[in-house]
């Protein structure tokens, strides 16, 4: 038993998670990943293994058990991000985006809304998470989408774009400004759209280098109207729902990027194990035994951070902004290290596509940009040590 291995077994899950996890686990190797290379190749959406997911009943897993849910540990579904992701990067953020949109109408939403809506998730619904604007990324109070109050219903103007299942999701939690409210932060708002609303469509589906089977579009909204009861809490009442849902969506991020670091990782000991350079496998050269040690070094770290954050939010520890950040930017930055010297290891092999370590490359790098740019994160761990 290696080191990863051994973390592996430290997890600690009550024997239903496990048994869950091994199922995923399962899922992955046998269904998933061999269909990985075909839907980066096509481009096309991995509907079968979103109904293989389905067939598990995944997202179950965070969903409370009044509405259909399982209700499990934040820690079995980072476990779940990280074995999909590393079998199919694309898969794995399709997945992980149902929980970052569906979690604020959990934490947030009335009895009504989540009688409503929970169940759409929970039976095998894909949701999007929607923040982003052209003209707003990682300062999110610079969003222009509006929210317009008009009798029983809010009108919705404006665009996103990076709107990870936006063409396929059936709930939309989007965020805008309540109109008539001049400070940024206290007009930010939270509506959900339903999937087929008159006035929401799909703009454009980016052509991307990497996670090329998940559909990332340009949603606009046109004079959008939804009834007033989507409005999730009140008129201006997003940013501290904002802030919490990326809270948690950015370790999900971080067990979606060791997803990919360990597959990197993997493909790369099992090449050096069989390649042979001067007689010797190159693994039996020292100086490729050192890299190996600081790799495995840091992918330990970074999961057992993992397990960290994870069990704060277990605990229902809520200020995990900082850890969250850590963990999104470490494990990110490996992701892309790790890509980069598996290529490496496998020498021009690992430049063609018959190798998955090119696609593990071409997947690693948004890691580090979305959920928060790495040099935002950055600058949140650094002014957390400003002594106010």
């Amino acid at each position: 038993m290696n080191v990863i291995e051994r973390l592996d077994s430290q997890l600690g899950l009550n024997p239903e998670e496990a048994m869950l996890l091994e199922s995923v686990r399962a899922l992955a190797k046998n269904e998933i990943a061999p269909r990985a290379a075909h839907y980066d190749e096509t481009k096309e959406f991995p509907w079968a293994n979103v109904e293989a997911i389905n067939r598990l009943g995944l997202n179950a897993m965070f969903i409370p058990e009044q509405y259909g849910g399982a209700g499990l540990s934040y820690l079995v579904y980072l476990a779940c991000v990280r074995e999909i992701s590393s079998a199919c990067a694309s898969t794995g953020i399709i997945w992980a985006t149902n929980y970052h949109a569906i979690k604020p109408i959990i934490e947030f939403g009335t009895d009504e809304q989540q009688e409503r809506l929970l169940p759409v998730i929970a039976n095998g619904g894909l949701g999007a998470l929607v923040i982003t604007e052209p003209d707003a990324g990682s300062d999110a109070t610079g969003m222009r989408t509006s929210f317009r109050e008009d009798g029983d219903h809010i009108v919705v103007s404006g665009s996103k774009t990076f709107i990870t299942n936006g063409d396929v999701a059936d709930l939309y939690l989007v965020f805008g400004k309540w109109a008539g409210v001049e400070d940024a932060k206290q007009a930010i708002s939270c509506v959900v759209i339903e999937k087929g609303t008159p006035g929401l469509s799909v703009a454009r589906l980016e052509d991307k280098l990497g996670h090329r089977a998940s559909s990332t579009a340009t949603l606009n909204f046109d004079q959008c109207r939804i009834p007033r009861r989507n409005l999730i809490r009140g008129p201006g009442e997003g940013l501290r729902m904002l802030i919490g849902s990326l809270n948690k969506s950015r370790p999900s991020i971080g067990a979606h990027s060791l997803g990919i670091a360990r597959a990197a990782f993997n493909d790369a000991v099992a090449y050096i194990n069989g390649r042979r350079q001067s007689s010797r496998r190159i693994i039996e050269f020292q100086g490729i035994q050192f890299l190996l040690a600081d790799l495995a070094s840091e992918l330990a770290l970074c999961e057992g951070w993992l397990l960290n954050v994870a069990r704060l939010v277990d605990s229902g520890e809520t200020d995990i902004g900082v850890e969250a950040s850590i963990l999104k930017l470490r494990a990110s930055d490996l992701a892309m290290r790790m890509a980069t010297e598996a290529i490496q290891l496998h020498g021009g092999y690992g430049y063609c596509k018959e190798y998955r370590v090119e696609r593990l490359f071409r997947d690693a790098k948004i890691e580090q940009i979305w959920e928060g740019t790495n040099q935002i994160h950055r600058q949140i761990i650094g002014r957390s040590f400003v002594e106010r």
